[in-house]
């Protein structure tokens, strides 16, 4: 007979309720609303409870604490178990690693202290915002120092309905200029055509040594091997070699408007324009020469003559008994 009155006694109590819990809700501000907790609260069903989680949070609120609400605001509900309770949740998401980045790069590029800049966030961690927010991302309190490209910064993200969000950022920012890099990966005497080469993005501190304009590489012989998408360093190009070591070369003597030509030995490789070491066929004289072109050279009668180069001399040792 108990039993029978205690469960007539619940029916009639959650007959005499106008409102409703709501055991999981998705709020979309930083506030929690009674009408959050209870549906068909009322008339105070607008009134403001206090703030809510964070985006990304929840938070939850149990039975004794849900009556005690439901008395101050006059919602017609009354826990039926210590069981009952909400679940308040308000959505977030990471903030875009590129919001971040651009709000650094204006602020940077704002200075005057470059037009184009990679920039790195070693180690960051976005704030979490709320998911349907559309964000902002601005940058204060900036640092930069453009010798080394290390910065800090304060990142300020801010949203409608969002309180806004501080936090510290630090990393590096370096200048980039467009510079030739490989298309794809180059071997030793390679003599560069315009399609082994496009413009890339490269970090300015490489320095002078790099190659910045196609003109500088086309053309050239490479020294090393180089990877895909690698810039190219001056010293590692070379001006391809017009007469080979060792080849028999067109030797050229001009003097006073005549022309004499025979054929010689080249002893040095050379590209055009370069001075090398020659061997007459005939007279077996060692000369200097200029290369003029492909398998040709040239002699002026002033051009010092060219000594061959000595084997290394031995000593030989004497052992004294």
């Amino acid at each position: 007979m108990r039993a029978l009155v205690a469960v007539l006694g619940l029916l009639v109590c959650a007959q005499a309720q106008a409102a409703a819990l709501r055991n999981m809700t998705t709020l979309h501000g930083p506030n929690v609303y009674v009408r959050d907790l209870f549906d068909d609260a009322g008339v105070n069903a607008n009134r403001v409870l206090g703030p809510g989680p964070a985006p990304g949070g929840r938070i939850i609120v149990e039975a004794a604490q849900l009556n005690a609400i439901a008395r101050q605001f006059d919602v017609a509900w009354r826990s039926v178990s210590r069981a009952d309770r909400a679940v308040l949740e308000w959505p977030g998401r990471p903030l875009r690693r590129e919001a971040a980045l651009d709000a650094v790069r204006l602020a940077i590029t704002a200075s005057g202290t470059a037009d184009d800049i990679d920039i790195d966030l070693p180690g960051f961690i976005p704030p979490i915002v709320p998911v349907e927010a559309k964000t902002s991302a601005t940058v204060s309190q900036l640092e930069y120092d453009p010798n080394s490209g290390r910065f800090t910064a304060a990142l300020t993200v801010t949203a409608d309905g969002m309180d806004p969000i501080d936090s510290r950022i630090s990393g590096r920012a370096d200048a980039v200029v467009d510079a030739p890099v490989a298309v794809t990966r180059l071997l030793p005497d390679t003599v560069l055509r315009p399609d082994d080469i496009h413009l890339g993005r490269i970090h300015a501190s490489l320095g002078n040594d790099v190659a910045r304009s196609p003109d500088q590489v086309i053309g050239m012989q490479l020294r090393r091997p180089l990877a895909a998408g690698q810039p190219l360093r001056l010293a590692d190009l070379v001006r391809p070699p017009l007469v080979q070591r060792g080849a028999t070369v067109l030797i050229q003597l001009a003097s006073a408007g005549l022309s004499v030509t025979g054929q010689a030995i080249a002893l040095d490789a050379g590209a055009d324009g370069e001075r090398i070491r020659v061997q007459n066929i005939t007279s077996h004289a060692y000369l200097f020469a200029q290369v003029i072109g492909p398998g040709q050279v040239r002699v002026t009668p002033d051009a010092p003559p060219a000594l061959p180069r000595q084997p290394p001399r031995y000593e030989q040792r004497v052992d004294v008994q």
